[in-house]
């Protein structure tokens, strides 16, 4: 009898994971907006995300960039638009400036080239076709700039169109009203 009452039968436990699950769902889905805000309110009370901090990132997207949460929220932002392949080319871009083996870095830039720059591959940047040339070109014989062209395009590209667009977003408002109120509070 013992053996009856200890544990529920693993059925049960599927079906109560799943009702969990499906309670929790609508708070970690597609609410990009309410994820932000809890994150936010969690960040500003434990990691010191502040309204200083925030209304930095209006001031210059590289200001924004060079700011963890700024970044994060950032690509949160273009993730939701369906247009976060640019920030996620230049982040690649920064972290491969960083190696030092030469093995690594040249199947490192095939890999970005396969992923970003080829035409019709799956992440595909918006650069023109002189550039996506020359980055071919470089990659035969790869240096921490044989990106640069094309990463400043991209960066172009975030600083006249997506930059502004995040500047004027519900999430961006909504962040900066959170951390303005726990200041004024």
């Amino acid at each position: 009898m013992p053996g009856l009452v200890t544990s529920p039968t693993k059925e049960l436990q599927h079906i109560n994971m799943d009702t969990d699950n499906k309670k929790t769902e609508k708070y970690r889905g597609g609410n990009l907006k309410y994820r932000l805000q809890c994150k936010s309110s969690q960040a500003t009370k434990t990691e010191g995300l502040c309204f200083e901090d925030m209304s930095q990132w209006s001031q210059s997207l590289e200001r924004l960039l060079s700011s963890k949460y700024g970044m994060k929220i950032f690509q949160a932002f273009l993730k939701s638009e369906f247009s976060d392949e640019n920030i996620e080319f230049w982040v690649v871009c920064e972290e491969f400036k960083k190696i030092r083996n030469s093995f690594r870095m040249s199947s490192r830039a095939k890999k970005i080239f396969k992923r970003y720059i080829q035409a019709e591959s799956p992440r595909e940047i918006n650069i023109d076709q002189k550039t996506r040339e020359r980055i071919q070109q470089n990659i035969e014989a790869p240096s921490t700039v044989c990106f640069d062209d094309a990463q400043k395009i991209v960066y172009g590209l975030m600083e006249r169109d997506s930059y502004p667009r995040f500047l004027k977003s519900d999430i961006y408002r909504t962040l900066m009203d959170s951390t303005s109120q726990s200041v004024n509070m």
